[in-house]
């Protein structure tokens, strides 16, 4: 079997991404370079690597094999290459993914004391939604992901062997609304006082869900304002231009003039944060990230 390194890398960037498309802006390639490479790795190796289903591609068992391989000979060649440029041995990587919430919650507290308590191990983190940090743990591009899930909280994705997933805590959603509106300073509003309301909400999909619209809410909502970050949809909120939904939990800096206060009406919402890992991918640095994960997600429930 004759595939390049480069070739192995379009294959795990199409495995984490999701499509070609993405791969091919991610890498630089067009579509159509991407759909040659992998079709000669297909011819190579003599089985189909991916399936197409709706909206994209996922990994075939064959696919799962070949890149789990593969991801081995890539991290080899990287570690090489930062020894040869004078990277410190000794030191530990580990890769990181979370979702948003996460990040200004959790990531700041836990890699101030895993520096206290493991200065030789490294960090390098990246956001992301949950299913595109799943790809990417699959894909071996991440050692561990902070993920988020929702009721009845079900493995992350159906592939085999399963994820190792590890219960972070529990949030409770909020409303946010403007301190100087009409819901401001009230403990709790009802579902049917929110028709008409504008709404900040985060650019979402089917394949990639974000919050923003209360889940469930009844009608259709009028979004009036999406983006990415949580600060901005805050300080939106904060200005009058609309309300949002939270974790509350997670969001260590709250603007001056944003209001939280409990929804009525619908079922009450709660977010679970985990942190996964492939199963066997646990050495002393993983293991060390995670217990300061777990440690720091305590201190959030005690605060």
């Amino acid at each position: 079997m004759d595939i390049t390194l480069t070739t192995l890398r379009v294959i795990r960037e199409v495995a984490e991404r999701g499509s070609f498309t993405a791969a091919a802006v991610a890498l630089g390639y067009t579509q159509s370079a991407i759909s040659r490479q992998v079709a000669a790795a297909e011819h190579e190796v003599g089985v189909q690597l991916f399936d197409r289903i709706t909206g994209g591609v996922r990994l075939t068992a064959a696919g799962q094999v070949l890149l789990r391989q593969g991801v081995i000979a890539l991290d080899a060649l990287d570690e090489a290459q930062r020894e040869l440029t004078g990277a410190t041995v000794d030191v530990q990587r580990v890769r990181l993914g979370v979702f948003a919430a996460a990040g200004s919650a959790l990531l700041p507290r836990a890699l101030s004391l895993l520096h206290r308590q493991h200065p030789e191990i490294e960090v390098t983190s990246r956001e992301g939604s949950t299913p595109s940090l799943v790809r990417a743990l699959r894909a071996g591009s991440i050692d561990l992901a902070i993920l988020t899930s929702r009721a009845p909280h079900r493995s992350p994705d159906q592939e085999d062997p399963p994820l190792h997933v590890e219960t972070l805590l529990d949030v409770r959603l909020a409303l946010a609304v403007p301190l100087n509106g009409k819901f401001g300073g009230r403990v709790s509003v009802a579902a049917s006082e929110l028709a008409d309301e504008r709404w900040i909400a985060s650019p979402s999909s089917v394949a990639e869900p974000l919050l923003g619209v209360w889940p469930g809410l009844p009608g259709r909502p009028k979004v009036r304002h999406t983006s990415r970050d949580w600060l901005t949809k805050l300080e939106l909120v904060a200005a009058g231009a609309g309300i949002t939904t939270v974790p509350g939990g997670l969001l260590p800096y709250v603007p001056e003039g944003v209001h939280f206060t409990h929804l009525e009406g619908v079922a009450e919402e709660v977010r679970r944060v985990s942190v996964a890992r492939l199963p066997g991918r646990r050495g002393d640095a993983v293991r060390a990230v995670a217990d300061v994960l777990k440690m720091v997600a305590g201190q959030l429930l005690r605060s």
